[in-house]
């Protein structure tokens, strides 16, 4: 990801430059990519503020790696505990706009893939509670419950939204990161932002987000087991530590979010989710 000051005969203006160099993500690039650079076409005009596409590169034809080019959104992520009781509540009102983005057949972006499978979960060496997480394991081996459909950004977390000012002032100013853009239960995009407050800011946040949705105007699953399975689902996602998440964390100064503070978090929250809907 770089940023791009330019000058011209118009002026001054920075955009950021896409590019995926990794070996996984070059495989999977033009796919990525042309949904990404659909998703902002489409969303240009809404009330969701997401960057404006300049251009689109997925298969590498003119740049040197895969690459997609868009506008800069002013704002900066916040990850810290100052003012994220406030920042949640802004996060699920954005989260429910995003959801109700009119989308036609014709615009309909994939169904939504699951992150994780029994078969796949791998466990917390040493758990001192193997019956919790077979417990979740065995929700999810259950087939997918029945849901009316919306628009999903796919991985609305923390990370992946921009803020500005702050008390009174805070917003949200830009939502980035639209390669996973999917069609599903909107229990999913609300589990995923669940998972990540609870990693974040402890059990308590993560469990209080779906509430804040509901709260601002959502509708989730009326039947508590089939929200659970979507909960169950996202968060055996990020087991065993939170790996793929903690390490961008880290890098924006959440150093204190180790392997062992996350695995015990998500653990927790586990337990938590069965406590109110199991």
């Amino acid at each position: 990801m770089r940023r791009l000051d330019l000058r011209g005969p118009l002026g001054r203006r920075s955009l950021v430059l896409r590019s995926f160099v990794k070996p996984f993500y070059v495989r999977h690039a033009e796919g990525l990519l042309t949904r990404e650079a659909a998703v902002l076409r489409l969303l240009a005009g809404t009330d969701v503020p997401a960057p404006a596409l300049t251009a689109v590169d997925p298969t590498a034809r003119h740049c040197a790696h895969p690459s997609l080019l868009m506008s800069l959104l002013p704002g900066t992520v916040r990850l810290d505990d100052r003012d994220a009781e406030a920042r949640a509540g802004l996060l699920a009102r954005q989260l429910l706009r995003a959801h109700r983005v009119p989308v036609d057949a014709g615009q309909r972006p994939r169904r939504y893939q699951a992150w994780a499978s029994p078969e796949r979960v791998v466990r917390p060496p040493g758990t001192g509670r193997p019956g919790l997480w077979q417990r979740a394991v065995d929700v999810i081996a259950g087939p997918p419950p029945s849901y009316r459909g919306c628009f999903l950004h796919r991985d609305f977390h923390p990370g992946n939204v921009l803020f500005t000012g702050t008390g009174a002032g805070l917003r949200v100013s830009g939502v980035v990161d639209w390669v996973e853009t999917s069609w599903g239960p909107a229990d999913l995009d609300v589990a995923h932002c669940s998972t990540a407050l609870a990693l974040l800011h402890g059990v308590p946040a993560g469990m209080r987000f779906a509430d804040r949705y509901v709260a601002a105007g959502g509708t989730l699953a009326g039947d508590e087991g089939a929200h659970l399975y979507w909960r169950l689902l996202d968060a055996l996602g990020h087991a065993p530590d939170a790996e793929k998440v903690a390490v961008p964390w880290r890098e924006l100064g959440r150093s204190d979010l180790t392997s062992e503070v996350l695995t015990r978090r998500l653990e927790e929250y586990l337990a938590a989710l069965f406590d109110r809907y199991g």
